[in-house]
């Protein structure tokens, strides 16, 4: 399975934009789904995660009630829609394909290539 992440892009703080991971060679269904990011010098974090039927989602501490993952299988995409972004915000955004728990441990067994997003303050 191939993912390609898109969607990112240069923002103002307080603003929105949404990420899209799309899968070819495979599909997304009966896999979980996580999006992870890296800013410029840190270490690689776990952002987002949805469960394989999309009933389940888990947020890190710092995207919570800012960003929603949601997954369309039909369209075989995954989505981040992240509002009122913050400086902090701004790194290269990655998904990844795996188990829920795995993901959310920052264990993924498929990785894509990553959308970069800044956040002007």
């Amino acid at each position: 399975v191939q993912l390609q992440a898109s969607g990112g892009g240069l923002v103002q703080a307080g603003g929105s934009l949404r990420l899209s991971c799309a899968a070819s060679g495979g599909t997304l269904r009966n896999w979980a789904v996580g999006w992870f990011r890296q800013a410029p010098g840190k270490e690689r974090e776990f952002v987002a995660a949805t469960s394989w039927s999309g009933s389940s989602t888990y947020y890190a501490d710092s995207v919570k009630g800012r960003f929603t993952i949601s997954r369309d299988d039909a369209k075989n995409t995954v989505y981040l829609q992240m509002n009122s972004l913050k400086a902090e915000d701004t790194a290269v955004y990655y998904c990844s394909l795996g188990f829920y728990g795995g993901l959310v441990s920052g264990t993924g067994d498929y990785w894509g290539q990553g959308t970069l997003v800044t956040v002007s303050s």
